[in-house]
C-alpha cells in the first residue's frame, strides 16, 4: 500500500525558500531595488525617532545630543494644545470617516446600475478627474470659490444672504476640508468596489430575479454582501490613519484665526518643528501619532476578525 504523499509545508523555512528561489530567481531580482528602495527610505530613517528622547541639539547630533527621556512626552499632554489638537484631529477623522466611506460605496452601486456603456464611462471619467488635480491646485480653487466675491458668495448674494468669509470662519472649517476632500477622492476611491462588484458570482443575481427580487433587493442581498469584505478591509486600513489628517491641504487653506477648529497633529508638527526649529518635541509629537495609529490597527483588525471574520492577518 503507497504511503500518503509527504506534505511540502512540513519541510524547514529555509529549505523551500531555497528552492523558491531556484525556480523564481528573476522574479526575486526584479524585488531588490524595491526592497533596497525600502529600506534605504524607510528603516535608515528610523533611526531618527532618537531624538524625540533627547534635547537635540544640530550642532552635536543625534549620539551627541543629552538623553532626556520622556520629558518631551510629558510636556506635550500636559500642554494647552494638547486638547485642541486630540479634539480637532478626531472631529475631522471621524467626520471624514462617516462622509468618505460610504460615498464610493454607494457611487460604485450606482454606476454599476447604468447600462449604458458609453455613458458609464462618461461618468466615471467625471468623477476620477479630481483626483488628478494636485492639492496646491485644489486649494487655490477653493480659495476662489470660496472669497468674498466667489462662486457660493455669488449664489449666497442672489438668494438675499450676505457675504461670507468661509476660509476665515472656524465653524466652516472642518466641512471645507472634509467635503473637497470627498470631491477629490470618491470617484478614486470607487474604482476598488466597481472591482470587487464585477467579481460577485452573476448566477447570484439570476437565482435573485428567479425567487422574485427585483433591483433594490438584489442589490440589498446579493450586492452589498459582495463587497462587504472590501469594506471591512479598507476600513481596517484607514483606522490605523485615523489621526494623519490630510495636514497639507489645511496649511495651504488655515490661519491664524481658523486654529481653533482646523489646527491638526500635522499642522502643529510641522508649525513647531520646521517653522519653529523644536524639532526634538515636533519629533515626539510625531511619534506618538504614529504610535496610536498602529495600536488602533491592531485593534480593529482584532475586532474584525472576532466579528465579521475578515481581517488583514
Amino acid at each position: 500500500m503507497p504511503g500518503k504523499a509527504a506534505d511540502p509545508y512540513q519541510k524547514p523555512l529555509w529549505v523551500r525558500f531555497r528552492k523558491d528561489l531556484r525556480q523564481h530567481y528573476l522574479a526575486y531580482l526584479m524585488l531588490i531595488p524595491a526592497v533596497v528602495l525600502i529600506f534605504i527610505f524607510h528603516y535608515i530613517p528610523m533611526y531618527g525617532i532618537l531624538i524625540a528622547f533627547k534635547n537635540y541639539k544640530p550642532k552635536l547630533g543625534i549620539l551627541g545630543s543629552q538623553w532626556i527621556g520622556l520629558e518631551h512626552f510629558r510636556n506635550f499632554f500636559t500642554g494647552v494644545f494638547f486638547p485642541r489638537l486630540l479634539r480637532n484631529t478626531l472631529w475631522i477623522s471621524i467626520y471624514g470617516s462617516v462622509i468618505g466611506y460610504p460615498m464610493p460605496v454607494i457611487l460604485a452601486l450606482l454606476l454599476n446600475e447604468v447600462t449604458h456603456l458609453r455613458y458609464k464611462k462618461v461618468l466615471q471619467t467625471i468623477s476620477y478627474m479630481p483626483y488628478f488635480i494636485s492639492t496646491v491646485v485644489i486649494c487655490g480653487m477653493l480659495k476662489s470659490f470660496l472669497s468674498y466675491d466667489g462662486l457660493f458668495n455669488a449664489l449666497g448674494r442672489m438668494l438675499g444672504n450676505p457675504p461670507i468669509s468661509y476660509l476665515s470662519e472656524p465653524a466652516y472649517f472642518p466641512s471645507i476640508i472634509v467635503w473637497s476632500g470627498l470631491w477629490q477622492s470618491v470617484g478614486w476611491n470607487s474604482i476598488i468596489y466597481m472591482s470587487a462588484l464585477s467579481n460577485i458570482d452573476q448566477q447570484l443575481y439570476e437565482a435573485a430575479r428567479i425567487d422574485g427580487c427585483g433591483r433594490l433587493r438584489q442589490a440589498w442581498h446579493v450586492t452589498i454582501p459582495g463587497i462587504i469584505p472590501t469594506f471591512v478591509i479598507l476600513l481596517i486600513l484607514g483606522m490605523g490613519s485615523i489621526f494623519a489628517v490630510d495636514s497639507s491641504k489645511i496649511l495651504l487653506l488655515y490661519g491664524p484665526q481658523t486654529y481653533e477648529t482646523g489646527d491638526v497633529f500635522g499642522t502643529y508638527v510641522y508649525r513647531i518643528g520646521i517653522k519653529g526649529g523644536e524639532f526634538d518635541f515636533s519629533a515626539a509629537v510625531d511619534l506618538c501619532q504614529t504610535v496610536v495609529g498602529f495600536l488602533l490597527l491592531i485593534l480593529v483588525n482584532w475586532i474584525s476578525r472576532r466579528t465579521t471574520e475578515q481581517s488583514l492577518w
